[in-house]
């Protein structure tokens, strides 16, 4: 099985979704990173950040929709599929921890760093992956993810070696940290979400257009992120002038922009392709991160990095040899009226 082969990517435009989600994920760590004040702190409300990039997000998705549909039909397709609108509070709310933790987590560690302690995740994937979709992962499937696993143990070695011990505290502190904690809730909600969403584009909405099902993502996201921005006290300062002064820098309109295509492309990734396939995506990322982070920002290439990189992209090579395949089901009404321009967005 190759690289390239039809079974790891079943038609060009896949291949295409499959670049263009390494690209935006490399850039958003990129500009995030690049945001951050000296003392890597934002001056700009984070959440707020993500609240209206979820707000771009669900205008994109109207806009595609309505343009091979009535606002009528919109509206219909919100009261008949209510149920899944529901379904979606579940991904919606774990993506919202996610893209927050994103912020927090940059702000602790490079791009480098964060990348490949995030691919942790293949290996909790895998295992919810085998739950949700009752698919078993072959033995060459489970050894690469175990390689992942030990590129990432790797790298946080290396980022533990080189930290400095407080006085009077265990080594072991260095690399059982509250930082590491944020990173694995990160992990969890990213596994758990990415799952999760792919069955419902597969299976529970498989009948409803997936643009519709971006709507259903995006209102749960919104209130999602209404609801941190309550909770932390921020509701009446997030849209202050001096607030929206600090959203409106170039830096963070182009991070809303970014993370609002990662958000389209990554439903036609998981519509296309499946969980597994995305998790070995950013695990991709992590050679060309690496080397822009180095030009860019001087971040060295460290003997750590380089050992773990070159693990993580053997573990890649194993997986597509034998890459898992998980198609959507049949729609279950013949006469669905979305299908067929479904077929054309993704």
């Amino acid at each position: 099985m190759g690289l390239f082969s039809e079974e790891l990517f079943p038609t060009k435009l896949s291949f295409v979704i499959f670049i263009s989600y390494m690209a935006l994920f490399i850039n958003q760590g990129i500009l995030v990173t690049a945001s951050k004040s000296k003392d890597n702190t934002y001056n700009f409300n984070t959440v707020a950040v993500v609240l209206l990039t979820e707000c771009l997000k669900l205008i994109v998705s109207v806009c595609v929709f309505l343009k091979d549909h009535t606002v009528g039909q919109f509206f219909s397709d919100i009261h008949k599929y209510k149920q899944v609108l529901l379904f979606y509070f579940v991904p919606a709310a774990l993506y919202c921890l996610y893209n927050n933790l994103g912020f927090i987590n940059l702000a602790t560690y490079d791009p480098t760093t964060y990348f490949l302690l995030l691919q942790f995740r293949v290996v909790v994937t895998g295992v919810i992956f085998q739950i949700v979709f009752s698919k078993q992962l072959s033995r060459m499937q489970w050894l690469s993810l175990i390689f992942l696993t030990v590129g990432c143990v790797v790298k946080e070695y290396g980022h533990g070696h080189e930290a400095k011990v407080e006085p009077g505290a265990s080594s072991w502190s260095v690399y059982l940290n509250p930082s590491l904690f944020l990173i694995m809730l990160q992990i969890f909600s990213s596994c758990f979400a990415g799952v999760y969403n792919e069955f419902l584009l597969k299976d529970k909405g498989v009948d409803v257009h997936i643009m519709m099902q971006n709507v259903f993502m995006y209102l749960d996201s919104i209130l999602c992120n209404v609801l941190v921005l309550a909770f932390r006290g921020q509701l009446a300062t997030a849209f202050t002038a001096p607030s929206i002064a600090a959203l409106t820098q170039p830096s963070v309109l182009m991070i809303m922009c970014n993370n609002a295509a990662i958000g389209i492309v990554t439903s036609l990734f998981l519509r296309s392709l499946n969980s597994i396939l995305k998790t070995f995506a950013s695990a991709l990322e992590l050679m060309f991160t690496a080397v822009l982070c180095w030009l860019i920002f001087g971040i060295k290439i460290d003997v750590y990095t380089f050992i773990a990189i070159f693990i993580v992209s053997a573990a890649t090579i194993l997986y597509a040899q034998k890459p898992v395949v998980n198609l959507a089901k049949p729609i279950s009404k013949p006469g669905s009226e979305h299908k067929a321009k479904e077929n054309d967005v993704v």
